[in-house]
This record gives C-alpha cells, sequence and structure tokens, in this order.
C-alpha cells in the first residue's frame, strides 16, 4: 500500500472512532492533515473573536516547513493510536 493510500484510509477509519477524541488530538489530526494535503498555511489568522477558526488555524501553522511526507506518517501514527485508544 502506498504512503497515500494508507494515509486516505487512516484518514477514513480515525472518522469512524467509538468515542469523540479529545480536543487537543483533533487538533493535531487536523493541522497534520492540512499539512500533508494543502501543505504549509495559506490563508489569514482568523480574528479573536473565532476561537474555533483560530485554534485549527494555529493546528496547522505548527506544522509549517513538514514535508508532505511527513505529515502523512504523522497523521497516520496519530490516528493509529486515536484508533486504538477510542475503538473503531
Amino acid at each position: 500500500m502506498t504512503l497515500q493510500a494508507e494515509f486516505k484510509q487512516y484518514a477514513e477509519n480515525v472518522k469512524k472512532v467509538k468515542t469523540r477524541p479529545t480536543d487537543q488530538e483533533l487538533l493535531d489530526l487536523y493541522g497534520l492533515y492540512k499539512q500533508a494535503v494543502v501543505g504549509d498555511i495559506n490563508i489569514d489568522k482568523p480574528g479573536i473573536m473565532d476561537m474555533k477558526g483560530k485554534a485549527k488555524w494555529e493546528a496547522w501553522n505548527s506544522r509549517k516547513g513538514m514535508s508532505n511526507e511527513d505529515a502523512m506518517n504523522a497523521y497516520i501514527s496519530l490516528a493509529k493510536d486515536a484508533i486504538g485508544k477510542y475503538g473503531m
């Protein structure tokens, strides 16, 4: 299985966990997913009133400079942990 195929499979599987992961786990997954798919952040930071948008922006921005392959590998590792921890 190629890295991209494995990444896509885990991206689908992690959505099916029985229990919702913590907010921090979700933000980590989001930041890695966006870095793997889009690359470095390419949007402006949301305003101070948009707490959720700001948290997501910061999670993605924290991955700036990480290669797509590294982001995919880190995402797969984190997704495996979440699936193991919360079940599917």
